[in-house]
């Protein structure tokens, strides 16, 4: 698959299928957060969620490098992350 591919699937995952499978990304993120603050007894955020999501595709890549699923979602996760850390910026 092409690079240009991979974004749009990746796309496509982050934007429909998903989004409306599992609700919006932002709000997801956000009760994962807390459920993961709550078990580490540490604060964490939607933004550290979605960079931990994209460790663990990367740790999956590691493993099977061939395997596409694991590069489309961690380029889906990442430009998650990037939304939402930047929605503020995007408000204004």
């Amino acid at each position: 698959m092409k690079r240009d591919e991979i974004l749009d699937t990746a796309k496509t995952y982050i934007t429909k299928d998903r989004a409306a499978t599992h609700g919006g990304a932002e709000d997801s993120f956000g009760v994962v957060a807390t459920y993961w603050s709550a078990h580490l007894d540490h604060p964490i955020t939607a933004e550290d969620v979605c960079a931990m999501m994209t460790l663990l595709k990367l740790a999956r890549i590691k493993g099977n490098p061939r395997h596409l699923d694991s590069w489309v979602d961690a380029a889906g996760y990442s430009a998650i992350g990037g939304e939402i850390a930047t929605k503020e910026t995007n408000d204004d």
